[in-house]
């Protein structure tokens, strides 16, 4: 992924723009990017990272070190994302499930 500077760090503008960015590898692969990695390698790989980086959070969650927990999530979310895309789901149907609980 490529770093970006965020002028308006609101959080659903944020995870939408990861998103677009995941969506556009997918659409428009480069070489040597590891988001095209994961989908190159398919559903049980990016199944495979996800369960990983639950993991980890739990892990980090046990230590008292915020940044940690904090770059672990953030890992967490970046792969779901990647699940996202591969199975055509949006932040707007994300919403709209939490929205009817």
């Amino acid at each position: 992924m490529v770093k970006k500077e965020y002028k308006n760090l609101n959080s659903l503008t944020v995870f939408e723009t990861v998103y677009d960015i995941i969506k556009d590898r997918k659409l428009n692969p480069k070489e040597g990017s590891y988001t095209n990695y994961l989908f190159e390698k398919g559903i049980d790989k990016i199944l495979k990272k996800v369960g990983e980086e639950a993991t980890e959070i739990v892990i980090a969650a046990k230590n008292p070190d915020k940044e940690e927990i904090k770059y672990e999530i953030s890992d967490f979310l970046y792969h779901v994302m990647v699940l996202m895309v591969e199975n055509n789901i949006t932040w707007e149907d994300i919403t709209r499930e939490l929205a009817n609980r």
